[in-house]
């Protein structure tokens, strides 16, 4: 399967409260929804993918994979994702690039740009399918995060958790991984670091990737 820092990231980190049913938005080859699984043994995972190549690809790693009993694929637009139940947790990797130059292959562009009203769509769809406990997670870079926090908090989403990510300790803020909630908590920030020295990744990388890369 395809993977990338961004996505595996943010799979080991979410921490939310409750997980019996957990959706992935735009699983791609469907390595967040695994995670989810391999994590948390009880939950039922639904991945929406829209691209069908991709969503065909994750429906032959779920079938191939330990969950396959509690793994599925959708292929949808989530914005036409329809479903009987509320979620304990949303969790997604979206496109980011707004408004900025088009990848010239067609499903590249497509996974990693986001129209205009993306994030707006993103944000009032998951409040639609969160439950009263429930959370969203997603992984952004810093301008969209601080852009869907804002629109969040209008959808009654509020944020709880923003963990900003950074290469090392000399790099600035790269990502920001942020949680909401529909209740108000306190809110925790903390900082990650990806590298202690070039080539060379810190402990806390290390351990938080532990159970899932063989490398560590």
């Amino acid at each position: 399967m395809r993977i990338n820092t961004d996505g595996v990231l943010l799979a080991a980190v979410a921490n939310p409260v409750n997980t019996s049913r957990i959706l992935d938005i735009g699983t791609g080859t469907g390595v967040i929804a695994m995670m989810m699984g391999q994590r948390f043994l009880e939950a039922q995972i639904d991945a929406v993918e829209i691209d069908d190549s991709a969503a065909m690809r994750a429906d032959a790693n779920f079938k191939g994979s330990q969950f396959a009993d509690r793994i599925q694929v959708v292929a949808a637009d989530i914005g036409d994702y329809e479903c009987a139940y509320k979620y304990e947790l949303i969790i997604s990797n979206p496109p980011f690039f707004v408004n900025d130059l088009k990848n010239p292959e067609g499903r590249k562009s497509l996974a990693r740009h986001a129209t205009d009203d993306f994030f707006d769509k993103l944000v009032l769809k998951s409040a639609t399918l969160l439950g009263d406990v429930g959370e969203l997670w997603l992984i952004l870079p810093v301008k969209p995060a601080d852009m869907v926090i804002d629109k969040a908090q209008k959808a009654g989403l509020l944020l709880r958790k923003e963990i900003s990510i950074c290469s090392d300790i000399n790099k600035p803020v790269i990502r920001k991984i942020v949680a909401f909630g529909r209740k108000e908590v306190a809110l925790k920030r903390e900082l990650f670091y990806i590298y202690e020295s070039e080539g060379v990744y810190t402990d806390a990388y290390k351990y938080l990737l532990k159970d899932f890369f063989l490398a560590f």
